[in-house]
């Protein structure tokens, strides 16, 4: 049974369908949808008397075993609510860390998903208990004890605090990972965006990973990092990350922090977007504020609005197409992945945005510098090589103008002109 209340300043219809859509994705089975609007939350039961009497009343006519609340409850509105409806009862919060159960794959995502179940239960234990007065006992466990209650609050502190500690581990390794793809100067790009807007299906077809993907919410949880190829001659590692939604639970956050950290730290963001959603717009919003809260928001992005396949409603079909800021820069990239329309845009959008000051130019080098002609061919820089009479070479390069420049210095070898490297930018 789900109930979703509609309060000032929210869309009923958006909200019920997304309900539905994480109801289905926990595997479900919907018999009803009972719907209602308020002005407040009420303290004691969340909805009025009257509607939980209602929602009573479907719940045994339709013989449901879960009632299903598209809001955040507290502890004591579940146990008032499950003593009234005389059924289980779950909360939004609740609904999605169950969602996240069901799709964690890795050992690490294991770990945050349990992390923010416990964060979760740890308000949660008086629920049920009717037997709060019984005490340790046997041989030397004789006198005050503690309460099952203390007990089990005991028992979750301390597995939380194991918790946090694997998570520890695996964000330092993350780190140590994140620090060597920096010191050999592959930039890291990162997908985010509201959960099924097609981010696992561009990631398989840009790397040709065969990741897990379907049409259900919230279908990726593990992050996955693969190199993908750019039509300049330079790599990227892209990393697919847990998609967002509105309401995220802080737990789950708190919980995916080291995850989340792939796209805090990453040289840009691949903001993906379902064209095809009427609640587009919207969900940018969402993105945006959970970005904002893990620190990610200033990082650079660049827009991809995928799903250009699905226009609906007699819509005009959007063209797979780059759209530019006022600086040149490329910001909007629309596309299929499911069709892979506008796939190679995407790839040179992400090409312009990681090497703005991409060059090909010829670089003439002494005998004497052997170590930069090895580090621009261990670089994959090098386009065509040339001996010169005197013993020199005659390299053909491609490479970010301020690299070039920086290992030329370094080599004491003179750059080719900046004038002629932004000549060739631009074209």
């Amino acid at each position: 049974m789900l109930v979703h209340l509609e309060f000032p300043g929210t869309d009923f219809e958006a909200d019920r369908a997304e309900f539905l859509e994480l109801a289905r994705s926990a595997g479900a089975e919907v018999v009803a949808v009972i719907g209602g609007s308020r002005d407040r939350p009420d303290a004691g039961l969340y909805a009025g008397s009257g509607k939980v009497d209602e929602v009573a009343a479907a719940v045994q006519s339709a013989g449901a075993e879960l009632a299903i609340f598209n809001h955040d409850l507290s502890p004591s509105q579940e146990r008032n609510l499950e003593k009234r409806l005389q059924c289980r009862v779950l909360d939004r919060a609740g609904l999605i860390l169950d969602i996240f159960a069901r799709r964690a794959r890795s050992h690490e995502g294991k770990l945050q998903v349990e992390l923010a179940q416990m964060q979760h239960l740890a308000t949660r234990l008086v629920r049920g208990w009717t037997h709060l007065e019984r005490q340790k006992g046997g041989i030397g466990l004789r006198g005050p004890g503690e309460t099952q209650l203390e007990t089990d609050r005991r028992l979750v502190r301390g597995r939380i605090a194991t918790l946090k500690r694997h998570l520890e581990e695996v964000r330092a390794r993350r780190a140590q990972n994140r620090q060597a793809r920096a010191r050999s100067e592959i930039p890291t790009v990162s997908l985010v965006g509201y959960t099924n807007a097609g981010k696992s299906t561009l990631f398989n077809v840009l790397t040709g990973d065969d990741s897990f993907a379907s049409n259900l919410l919230f279908a990726t949880l593990d992050t996955t990092v693969r190199k993908v190829a750019l039509p300049t001659g330079e790599t990227a590692v892209l990393a697919d990350t847990v998609g967002f939604i509105r309401d995220l639970p802080h737990d789950l956050i708190a919980a995916f922090r080291a995850t989340l950290e792939e796209s805090r730290e990453a040289d840009l963001l691949l903001h993906v977007v379902d064209a095809a959603d009427s609640e587009r717009n919207a969900r940018i919003e969402q993105v945006e504020a959970v970005l904002r809260e893990i620190g990610a928001h200033e990082v650079p992005r660049l827009m991809v609005y995928n799903k250009i396949d699905l226009r609906q409603d007699g819509a005009e079909a959007e063209a797979a197409r780059v759209e530019r800021d006022e600086s040149g820069r490329p910001a909007r990239v629309f596309l299929s992945a499911r069709t892979g329309e506008g796939l190679d845009l995407l790839r040179s959008a992400i090409a312009s945005c990681l090497y703005p000051d991409l060059v090909e130019d010829e670089l003439l080098l002494p005998p004497s510098a052997a170590r930069l002609r090895a580090q621009l061919f261990a670089l994959h820089a090098v386009r065509s090589e040339r001996v010169e009479s005197d013993g020199g070479l005659r390299l053909t390069v491609r490479l970010p103008y301020s690299r070039l420049e920086r290992l030329c210095r370094e080599a004491g070898v003179a750059p080719p002109p900046r004038a002629v490297a932004a000549s060739a930018a631009a074209s």
